[in-house]
């Protein structure tokens, strides 16, 4: 392909925002792709200085074009992200005016849409020393006039604050700019690992354990909690390895957290937590009964079958459907008779689910199962004569009867 035809291809990623959002946005991807696919060709051709233009211009109208296109999927985000990288990639091998290339990704980061994701690492490169000082430069002149309340302008200041800092290679600026405005355990882990990377780690874990404690209920504390146990572990210290785990079952105690602390046991050693974290579920179970199913499934876990069972029996309403049935299933295997009466249960429950339209299916796909635990308990004849009264209680439902006639149960 010629510089002309593609010229002409990244024409075709305009996208006028009064245009249907919807109508040419499966064309759109594929376009994309295409551009990135020649460029790629080049720089492999040695011309990668003709990819640079090329590039930096279609990322700058997929960019705009996602503001007003369809994206639902994300496909063209990521053909995005991909075209962003490949620039890095040519940069690097092209070397383009290192002030020019400052000055965009700067622009892109604080006046963009928040999208491509800007790497300055990627950069570092393209950029040297002159173009890293103009990103400098330019991030202390946003910083300055950058409106307090303007959470976008100041995320994008900080976060190239902190990229600059990173690719600086200087360890304390790097902890003493994430440590300005720590508000997630994503930045104390980014702490951890630049320490322990720079082979400071006690001062990891001194960070680590402060980042684990005051964000105890984030979603992502469980990866800093796992680098801390690694630490604590790598260091010989396996009580506080241990210890970091109970503490987090006693707050939170799940069958995931079960499977986290034996780990940790198996490797660094300790004895058997597996009465302990029991009686802490237990105890959880009574004052908050939706703790139920995380009981069960660490009984099941440790192989006591039988408890999980009674426990399951006495706690069935803050069982999950899938859970249940695994268990029903499971049962049927040593004790059949003890789930037929379940299994009629959750066939009638389908039968009334009038909220589910495959009802019928799922109420029938259920009697293949009721089947099978009534000819295990050596009950075959009774099975009949529950399909007959299904028949009868259900006599005005002539879809189920139908469904129920094509099964030949």
């Amino acid at each position: 392909m010629t510089g002309d035809d593609l010229t002409v291809l990244v024409d075709r990623l305009r996208w006028d925002r009064r245009r249907d959002p919807y109508r040419g946005r499966r064309e759109y991807s594929p376009t994309a792709r295409r551009v990135a696919e020649e460029c790629d060709r080049w720089v492999a051709e040695g011309r990668a200085d003709l990819a640079v233009p090329v590039l930096r211009k279609a990322v700058d109208r997929i960019t705009r074009a996602l503001m007003y296109l369809d994206d639902s999927s994300g496909i063209i985000g990521d053909d995005l992200q991909e075209l962003m990288d490949l620039y890095a990639k040519v940069c690097v091998a092209a070397l383009p005016n290192p002030i020019s290339l400052a000055g965009w990704l700067v622009k892109l980061e604080c006046d963009g849409p928040g999208w491509p994701r800007v790497r300055l690492a990627d950069f570092a490169s393209a950029l040297g020393k002159r173009g890293i000082a103009e990103v400098e430069r330019l991030v202390a002149e946003r910083a300055r006039a950058a409106y307090p309340e303007s959470w976008t302008g100041a995320f994008a200041v900080r976060d190239l604050r902190e990229q600059l800092a990173e690719v600086s290679g200087d360890v304390d600026r790097y902890v003493a700019v994430l440590a300005e405005h720590l508000t997630n355990a994503v930045q104390y882990q980014g702490i951890a690992e630049a320490l322990h990377a720079a082979g400071r780690r006690d001062e990891a874990i001194a960070w680590a354990g402060r980042g684990v404690a005051a964000n105890s209920g984030s979603a992502y504390t469980d990866r800093l909690r796992d680098l801390l146990v690694d630490m604590l572990v790598a260091a010989g210290d396996t009580p506080g390895a241990v210890r970091v785990r109970r503490e987090e079952f006693a707050r939170h105690p799940t069958a995931a957290g079960y499977r986290s602390l034996i780990d940790t046991v198996e490797t660094a050693g300790g004895d058997d937590p597996t009465t302990w974290a029991l009686g802490v579920l237990r105890d959880r179970t009574t004052q908050q009964p939706a703790y139920a199913s995380e009981l069960v499934d660490v009984l099941l876990a440790v192989g006591r079958d039988d408890q999980a069972w009674r426990e399951a029996l006495h706690h069935r309403r803050w069982l999950g459907g899938p859970q249940w049935q695994t268990l029903l299933q499971g049962r049927a295997v040593t004790h059949p008779e003890e789930v037929i009466q379940p299994y009629r249960d959750l066939v009638e429950q389908a039968i009334l689910n009038s909220a589910d339209k495959r009802r019928y299916r799922r109420a029938v796909a259920l009697l293949a199962a009721l089947r099978a635990a009534y000819q295990a308990a050596g009950e075959t004849a009774a099975f009949g004569r529950y399909l007959a009264e299904l028949r009868i209680a259900h006599k005005r439902r002539p879809t189920f009867l139908k469904t129920l006639d094509a099964a030949g149960l």
